[in-house]
């Protein structure tokens, strides 16, 4: 008499595993495809947007013109910068306040919170007039610190409200023991909390660089001298009127996914830990 193997509880079919490997195989596939599209029209010359899969004429022209006869790397340093000043600002307005609302009750904490919501519900399309003429009457417009004060307005509603859900997550006996030791509570915030909320500042340190790194409208609006372009405003000098630089366009794209790509290498494990452990708890 023939007996029915039962599967255990969890174990997946032999098709199951076949489908779901087909389908994550083809996902891969499809979100790989730009990337080298984009990569193998970059080496394909001046003209390599007429046929950018052909596996021959392989050069390196369009990376030596972007580097060397080009203002990108004057554009990098500033995106760059503006980048780095973005994080560092935006990580510690939102850490603060985070941390405020986490552990503190104070008259409108929870209006606070809604208020940074309200703020990520506008479109980027109806802050550009608002924000340039805050930035004109402070004087702050054609500048690196007016163009990082608008990315902060941007990312620390999203950032404050993440890291809130994250201080959540750690115990307040950690805060409690600080001030029997005589910390204050910056000292306390400062001393135990931050270390402890690495994988979370992680987070809203790679969010917050990406929104200054990639960022279009604001650059191209508050941003007009050429010394001080970023690589989104540089990047349309190769698009003309009648003609689009694309090989010119598809290297500096490569060359502009690599700090990116760094840092998320270097981040990812407490990328993956801050967000889920900051989701835990609300």
């Amino acid at each position: 008499m023939s007996t029915v193997r039962t599967r255990p509880r969890g174990e997946r079919s032999r098709g199951a595993s076949i489908a779901l490997h087909t389908t994550l195989v083809l996902a891969s596939l499809i979100a790989l495809f730009p990337i080298v599209f984009v990569v193998l029209v970059s080496v394909r010359g001046e003209n390599g947007w007429t046929h950018p899969m052909e596996m021959e004429g392989f050069t390196l022209s369009n990376y030596t013109h972007v580097l060397g006869d080009t203002e990108f790397l004057t554009w990098f340093l500033n995106s760059a910068l503006i980048a780095a000043g973005t994080m560092l600002v935006g990580v510690l307005i939102a850490a603060s306040a985070g941390y405020a609302v986490s552990r503190m009750r104070f008259p409108g904490h929870k209006p606070l919170m809604w208020t940074f919501l309200i703020c990520q519900m506008f479109p980027v399309a109806v802050l550009i007039v608002p924000l340039y003429n805050i930035l004109g009457r402070l004087g702050l417009l054609d500048s690196y610190g007016g163009l990082i004060l608008t990315y902060c307005s941007v990312s620390v509603p999203f950032c404050a409200w993440m890291l809130k859900g994250y201080f959540d997550t750690i115990p307040t006996e950690i805060d409690e023991s600080g001030r029997v030791d005589g910390l204050t509570p910056f000292g306390t915030f400062w001393r135990l909390i931050v270390p402890l909320a690495r994988p979370g500042l992680a987070v809203t340190a790679f969010y917050t660089f990406l929104t200054a790194w990639g960022e279009v409208a604001f650059a191209t609006s508050f941003m007009s001298s050429e010394t001080k372009y970023t690589l989104a405003v540089g990047l349309q000098t190769f698009v003309g009127p009648h003609r689009a630089e694309w090989g010119l366009l598809t290297a500096s794209s490569v060359l502009i996914m690599v700090p990116a790509g760094l840092l998320f290498f270097f981040a990812q494990k407490h990328l993956v830990a801050g967000l889920t452990a900051g989701g835990t708890k609300g």
